[in-house]
């Protein structure tokens, strides 16, 4: 008895399963492509049967008539090289079965025949011209026992002033008999091709099968917890191996992604713990003096720790659209040497080294004030690591804008230089994190650049300190101002 699906609370319990719509197991992957092919090679065979019957038929009766004409030319011929009379020993010697000839003369009646039961009746009405020849299939013939279907052909003829009609009548069951043969055969073989042809496909498509369905049953085992698990790949060099390869990449991501999302909120968290336990602390402490006095001795603490954390917070937002592709920028034809001399200038007023700068005029198109973000997060990174001086040198060429942020400090170790843009990365590791930042400024200013289709990278400068290159693309259909270089 079949009793009517569950309800739609009974199915929230996660209890339920959801069951396959009806006919969907009757008619798989397996039966769908077994019947099309079974379904397609009967098509083929039906109009190639058509055709081949076609082509057969006019063949045999292309091949009888043939005969026929040859049959009354070599008649034409006997009868010009000797006579009438002669021709009807020929006749006599030559006939066949199957094949009935008569000479006619202008009157129609039968001057010889190559049959004696055939001697008295004309076979056909038709008296061609000399020279022309007509045709005409009939049912039977005067004389002739055996109901047998017919081809005639008559030529007309001259020898001299006698003009006489040779006709030739050859059966044509031989050719019904050969089409009938051939139209059973194919009629008995096309069930044992289709039962091939069906077996065939139903095997090569179930071993496909097999292996899809064992690719499909390991990534369902695969899960959050076990991320590690991969696909065997099956040494087939096709579809199936493609796809094999092609999930365990997409798996390697999966997990390269989950991998990095927990070493994020596990950094993130890490950040925010100090602040948010400065926080408390300070407010716990402040509360339990009822004078006030530890509040303003720890207020400018707290405001310290809450704008740390509101940074935090705007550099965590920042990093996480750059790297969605949701980082909105507000492109317009930028002078890349203004922006760059704004910075400059501020970092002149903050820092106690020694800053100069070189810049050549450039215009790219982009975000100025993303830009300005890039090059202040440079910048303070240079500045945290100069002994004593920080070099800015902006240049162009056919590939665009070229800027360069040197400093005389240790230049980042060659296996590091990928490494010191991802997320809370710091190499010294004994620095304090009030002195070293939050480790997202350089992974932030890769995730601007790439926005704006440009790079950056950590290299060495010719002196031996440490260098920043930030290449901007070339500004399409736009001509940069020309100003006078800055220093």
């Amino acid at each position: 008895m079949e009793h009517d699906a569950p309800a739609d609370g009974a199915a929230g319990t996660g209890r339920g399963r959801t069951r396959p719509p009806r006919g969907s197991a009757t008619w798989g992957l397996r039966k769908r492509s077994t019947a099309v092919a079974v379904a397609v090679v009967a098509l083929a065979l039906l109009l190639g049967s058509v055709v081949l019957l076609g082509l057969l038929q006019a063949s045999l009766s292309a091949s009888t008539e043939s005969a026929a004409r040859r049959k009354a030319h070599d008649v034409i011929a006997q009868v010009e090289d000797q006579d009438i009379a002669d021709a009807g020993d020929y006749l006599f010697s030559t006939a066949h079965a199957g094949q009935v000839v008569q000479i006619l003369d202008t009157a129609g009646a039968v001057v010889t025949a190559s049959d004696s039961a055939v001697e008295k009746v004309p076979l056909t009405a038709l008296r061609p011209a000399p020279g022309r020849t007509l045709t005409e299939e009939v049912s039977s013939l005067p004389g002739v026992d055996g109901g047998d279907d017919f081809l005639v052909v008559a030529t007309g003829a001259q020898v001299g002033t006698t003009a006489f009609t040779v006709v030739v009548a050859s059966t044509i069951q031989i050719q019904a008999d050969t089409l009938a043969t051939v139209a059973w055969f194919m009629f008995g073989a096309t069930p044992l091709l289709l039962a091939v042809v069906g077996v065939s496909v139903w095997l090569l498509v179930g071993r496909s099968l097999r292996q899809v369905e064992r690719i499909r049953g390991q990534v369902a085992r695969i899960n959050a917890q076990r991320l590690d698990g991969r696909v065997d790949v099956p040494p087939t060099n096709d579809e199936i191996q493609a796809l094999a390869l092609t999930m365990n990449m997409m798996l390697d991501r999966l997990q390269a992604s989950d991998r990095e999302q927990r070493r994020f909120v596990s950094d993130a968290s890490h950040e925010l713990r100090s602040p948010l336990a400065t926080l408390s602390a300070g407010v716990e402490i402040a509360s339990a003096d009822p004078t006030g006095a530890t509040w303003n001795q720890m207020k400018s603490v707290l405001a310290g720790e809450t704008a740390r954390m509101r940074y935090l917070v705007e550099d965590l937002l920042t990093l996480a659209k750059a790297n969605d592709g949701g980082l909105r920028l507000e492109s317009a034809d930028v002078d890349l040497d203004d922006v760059v001399d704004e910075e400059v200038r501020r970092l002149r007023s903050t820092s106690t080294h020694k800053v100069t700068a070189q810049l050549t005029p450039a215009r790219i198109t982009g975000d100025a004030r993303r830009i300005g973000q890039v090059l202040r997060n440079v910048l303070d990174n240079a500045d945290r690591h100069a002994i004593s001086r920080i070099t800015v040198a902006l240049r162009t060429g056919k590939a665009g804008a070229v800027l360069t942020v040197d400093n005389d400090g240790d230049p980042i170790p060659a296996a590091d230089r990928d490494r010191v843009f991802q997320r809370f990365v710091r190499l010294d590791q004994s620095r304090s994190r009030e002195g070293g930042g939050s480790g997202l400024g350089l992974a932030i200013a890769a995730g601007i650049m790439a926005a704006h289709h440009g790079s950056i990278r950590a290299t060495q400068s010719p002196s031996g300190g440490c260098r920043f290159e930030m290449t901007f693309p070339a500004q399409q259909d736009s001509v940069g101002r020309r100003h006078a270089p800055r220093c």
